[in-house]
């Protein structure tokens, strides 16, 4: 799998230093090789042992990559083992300072001002979506900012900044003060006014019951017709 240029130097020379200083990899946080390393931690994932040692690989060859080496196993592993580390107490810990610095954005709601957003996955499961942007005060989820756009939402899960709020509870913003009206020359529009049309029905009716509310048949159908004959003709 190819990515854009990394935005960071190697640092240390490992994968994971090259993998997290990749554009568009600003969400991820750093696991630690010794959380990776305990099997406590990889259990129930689909293992690739070269993946793995990719991962754990303390001196990457950047120019490997460059040749085509096909490190999508590795981003997958690293990625589901991301989203365990980040709802324990240190991975809780190193998101709080990337929370703190608005690593990961903020709400774009008016009434929000510029709360500051967690990322969030719609889905446990690998490449059933991208990851979105959870605001903790008005409890909507959103897209994120192009940059990181393209992450798969497992890589954090659905239970992180639940989890987050759960461990740093003080950090929790109170819900919106106010709330937008909608309005039409200053006065307030009633809620039916905000609701949309109702759907024709689509059940095709009787030609008698639609005839019967036609608005040009406004003349009335006598319930019996006089007859002809009357009852001594008819008995005679």
């Amino acid at each position: 799998m190819s990515f854009p240029q990394s935005n960071e130097s190697m640092g240390d020379g490992s994968w994971i230093s090259w993998f997290l200083g990749v554009k568009g990899h600003e969400f991820l946080c750093r696991v630690p090789t010794d959380f990776i390393e305990d099997k406590f931690n990889l259990t129930g994932l689909e293992l690739f042992s070269r993946a793995l040692d990719l991962v754990l690989e303390t001196e990457f060859d950047k120019q490997g990559w460059d040749e085509g080496l096909d490190t999508t196993d590795a981003e997958e592993l690293y990625g589901m083992i991301h989203a365990r580390y980040i709802v324990s107490p240190r991975g809780v810990e190193d998101m709080r300072l990337k929370y703190e610095r608005g690593d990961f954005g903020s709400c774009p709601r008016v009434y929000c001002k510029g709360q500051r957003t967690l990322p969030v996955g719609l889905s446990d499961l690998w490449n059933h979506s991208h990851v979105k942007v959870y605001c903790p005060r008005c409890n909507d989820v959103f897209l994120p900012r192009s940059r990181c756009a393209m992450l798969d939402g497992a890589m954090f899960g659905t239970s992180f900044p639940h989890m987050f709020f759960m461990q740093l509870p003080s950090m929790r913003p109170h819900p919106p003060l106010e709330q937008y009206v909608p309005r039409l020359y200053g006065f307030r529009l009633h809620q039916k006014a905000l609701m949309p049309p109702e759907a024709p029905e689509s059940t095709p009716k009787s030609i008698a019951s639609s005839a019967s509310k036609s608005p040009y048949l406004t003349a009335s159908i006598p319930k019996s017709l006089p007859s002809r004959f009357s009852r001594n003709d008819l008995n005679g």
